[in-house]
């Protein structure tokens, strides 16, 4: 999401974007180079006495920055001019231990995944912070009726409560899918210069496995260079997240119109809606989100297409599973942020929802008296017979109780009583109530969960 777009609300910055700046992640680099030389002196490939200098010097702000750009602007290298400046700065005799038997692929990877790994945890934040405020809103909607639609029509009573519930629904399999993943994208690789372990021979999975146990990560069992299903699976899993908080900020958006009514995203005072029309609240929230979210997926099949590495190494898919990363991050976040926001300030309207539920004069519950009068007549006969009244109620203008009564297969069975009661659009929600409730405790409970772990 441009910063142009992004000024219509005023959400705070989740923090993803420091995390995706340069010097954030040259100091990722430099944790893995600290962990390489740990593992290494473990195993006795490096001197024990070189780890703590390399570990003192690895700080980028200790760094000579002005040494780093110039070597950069020279090789044009990703990372060989911090390696320089990172032996420059250990000094003699430890400094030629630094980068022993990686390259560059090996470090800049696995620190991209810890930097990834932090974005993950803003993530899981933010989305328990949605959870929570899911949460609220199903028990306030729970009972709240409301028009269920299918194909953009009236099709049976439901309940606010309950299209919440199937936001929380989605959004837990989400949480799970980013646990899910983790073990398999979560994973340090150090295989040399075509992942063949050759520079370090037999010692080179016990190194790798070292890093690993420094950085917390897993390890790759083949540490290919070419490996990027695990780096795809992550935008698929964003992209996934993103359709549903798109289909969120849609549904809302949606049901904000003007004809609709039945919610209001928040509008703090002094928002503007329009430079002509002053009397515009617009849903800027919900359409950042829908935006935000529709970037996102576009950034998938990308990323597919990044796993199209050739050989042993292509530096072409780094550079744009990079850019796909990096960017989908961003803008996961910036999405979040602004969901959060709405369903924490969203304001509901239960009396126009019931207006609009009341729309068709009955039409709505059609199935209810179905379902009464084929318990005598039978199931295909019953939906024949409302059939009949519901259209002659469309075309004809006439109320459906009053075209239900002038059927004689109806009124013979059914009071004019007992026919108002079944039009009730409230007395037909099913367990949507039911569903709202459950819904709410599974979300306030996975989000007290992640705030005590």
């Amino acid at each position: 999401m441009t910063d142009e777009r992004s000024t219509a609300a005023r959400i705070q910055d989740p923090g993803i974007r420091a995390l995706y700046k340069l010097e954030n992640r040259w100091q990722a680099w430099l944790d893995v180079e600290v962990a390489l030389a740990r593992a290494q002196a473990e195993l006795g490939i490096i001197p024990k006495e070189a780890v703590e200098p390399i570990a003192r010097a690895a700080k980028l702000e200790s760094m000579d920055r002005k040494r780093i750009d110039e070597a950069f602007a020279r090789t044009a290298h990703t990372i060989v001019p911090l390696v320089w400046e990172l032996s420059r700065c250990v000094g003699e005799p430890h400094g030629g231990w630094v980068h022993w038997g990686a390259t560059t692929q090996n470090i800049t990877q696995t620190g991209d995944l810890l930097v990834l790994r932090q974005a993950h945890q803003k993530f899981l934040g933010l989305i328990h912070d949605a959870l929570e405020a899911m949460a609220d809103l199903a028990e306030r909607g729970a009972d709240m009726p409301i028009p269920g639609r299918t194909h953009g029509q009236h099709a049976v009573p439901a309940t606010f409560g309950y299209k919440v519930a199937v936001w929380v629904d989605e959004m837990l399999r989400h949480v799970d899918r980013f646990r899910d993943a983790a073990p398999r994208l979560f994973v340090a690789m150090l295989g040399g210069g075509a992942g063949t372990f050759a520079s370090l021979g037999e010692q080179g999975p016990a190194v790798q496995a070292g890093i690993a146990k420094h950085l917390n990560m897993g390890v790759m069992q083949v540490p290919s260079r070419v490996i990027g299903d695990h780096l795809a699976e992550n935008i698929c899993i964003l992209g996934m997240l993103a359709a549903t908080c798109g289909k969120i900020g849609r549904e809302l958006y949606t049901q904000m119109k003007t004809e609709y009514g039945e919610v209001e995203e928040p509008v703090p005072p002094g928002t503007v809606g329009s430079s002509t029309m002053p009397q515009k609240r617009n849903p800027k929230l919900c359409q950042d989100i829908v935006a935000a979210a529709m970037e996102i997926r576009s950034i998938v099949p990308f990323a597919l297409e990044s796993m199209q590495t050739e050989h042993e190494a292509d530096r072409t898919t780094s550079l744009t599973f990079d850019a796909a990363e990096a960017r989908a991050c961003i803008i996961t976040g910036d999405m979040l942020a602004r969901l959060v926001s709405v369903l924490q300030g969203l304001k509901l309207n239960p009396a126009r929802m019931r207006k609009n539920l009341d729309l068709s004069g009955g039409l709505i519950v059609a199935e209810a008296v179905m379902l009464e009068l084929g318990q005598t007549i039978g199931r295909q006969t019953a939906h024949d017979v409302v059939y009949d009244a519901a259209q002659a109620s469309l075309i004809e203008g006439k109320s459906f109780a009053a075209a239900l009564m002038e059927d004689k297969r109806v009124s013979a069975r059914l009071s004019k009583a007992e026919i108002d009661k079944l039009l009730d659009p409230t007395a037909y929600t099913g367990l949507c109530s039911q569903m709202a409730r459950e819904a709410a405790q599974r979300a306030r409970g996975a989000a007290t969960a992640w705030r005590a772990h």
